[in-house]
Parts: C-alpha cells; structure tokens; sequence
C-alpha cells in the first residue's frame, strides 16, 4: 500500500538541449527542497551563463503542490515559464526546479514555437533524471550508552533509516532520517530501547 505522505521527484541533476534555427535551449533539472536552495541555483546559473538572453524557469514544491511559480524571464507571456511548468505538472513532480537558459540565434520563432521550445528542452531534463517516489523525513536524535549500540543499529537496519549524523564516544548520538509514514511506529520502537533517550531536534 503506498503511503499518502509520499510523493514523486527528481533523484539527481540533470540537463537538456534543444536547438532551433540557430537558438540554444540550455535545460537544467534538480531535487529541491526551498524557495531559498531555488534563488541560491538560480544566481549560480546567472553567474555561469551570463552571456545568455534568457533565463526561463518555473518551480514546484510541497507534496500537496502548493507552491509553485513559473517565470518567461522577458520572453512573451506564457511562452516560457508555464510550458516548463507544464512539463513538472505532466510528470506529477515536486520538489523541483527546471531552468531552461536561451541563447538568441538571430531568428524569432514566435509564440508556438517558443512554448514547444521551453517543453521540449524542459521534457528533456527530466528524461535524462530518474524519478524516485519519496516522502518528508523528520530527524530523530538518539542518545544512549555505547553497550546500547546494537539494539540502536538493528533499530536502524529493520526500518532501512539514514543516518544523517552520528557521534560514537562513551556516550553516543546519532541522527536518523525517519519518513513521515514510519515516524510514529519508529519513536514508539525507540522509547522500548532500554538507556536510548529521544532528544527533541
């Protein structure tokens, strides 16, 4: 049964091309999890591709969808940004931002042709990613004694949890990712271990 909590994105970064009468449609994909990780991608392409006309993108996040912008970045409305949307929507992602970066070839290629230059270019990217299901993880913190080690790390092993941090000393600490579907049942199974102490992150 899949868990309502989990929803479909991108596992990694990748790029697309497209090309038309001598215009470069540059189209890159990525996993993102902020408006703020979105502004800091966009001002390192600006940086890198400073020479281009334009630098097209559009954004979904949230796993209820709910925030999401698509921006033509001076191309005619609606021309750039939502085919680029539209390509995130059709794949049913989130947690995704598609950059598509046009380099002017001397020739217009009009609305019609620009919207399937932006989709093209954007249905690329995502070709060349993979797209994983995957739900929102909250960290958990363990703190327990070394001799409590193993009934730690079989917790670990029987619920196949990251680790996203650990500190192994007399006393030791470690950090978990924990799905949301699972959180409840996993604190529940922490709270049986003998010496093991749930801090608040």
């Amino acid at each position: 049964m899949k868990n309502k909590a989990s929803y479909l994105t991108l596992s990694a970064v990748s790029e697309g091309l497209f090309k038309e009468k001598g215009s470069k449609f540059l189209a890159f994909a990525y996993s993102v999890k902020s408006e703020q990780e979105i502004k800091e991608i966009l001002d390192g392409l600006r940086k890198k591709y400073f020479d281009a006309r334009h630098h097209c993108y559009a954004y979904m996040l949230g796993k209820n969808k709910d925030v999401f912008r698509a921006n033509d970045d001076g191309e005619p409305n609606h021309s750039a940004g939502d085919p680029i949307l539209g390509q995130i929507r059709s794949h049913s992602l989130t947690n995704v931002l598609i950059v598509v970066i046009r380099y002017f070839g001397g020739t217009k290629l009009g609305v019609g042709g620009l919207i399937n230059a932006y989709k093209t270019a954007a249905a690329e990217a995502i070709a060349n990613n993979q797209i994983i299901e995957t739900e929102d993880s909250q960290e958990l913190n363990l703190h327990f004694n070394y001799p409590e080690m193993n009934q730690v790390m079989k917790l670990v092993k029987d619920h196949e949890l990251e680790i996203s941090g650990q500190k192994f000393d007399n006393s030791c600490e470690i950090k978990l990712l924990v799905p949301d579907g699972i959180l409840e049942m996993v604190l529940a199974k922490a709270l049986e271990l003998e010496g093991v102490k749930i801090i608040e992150s």
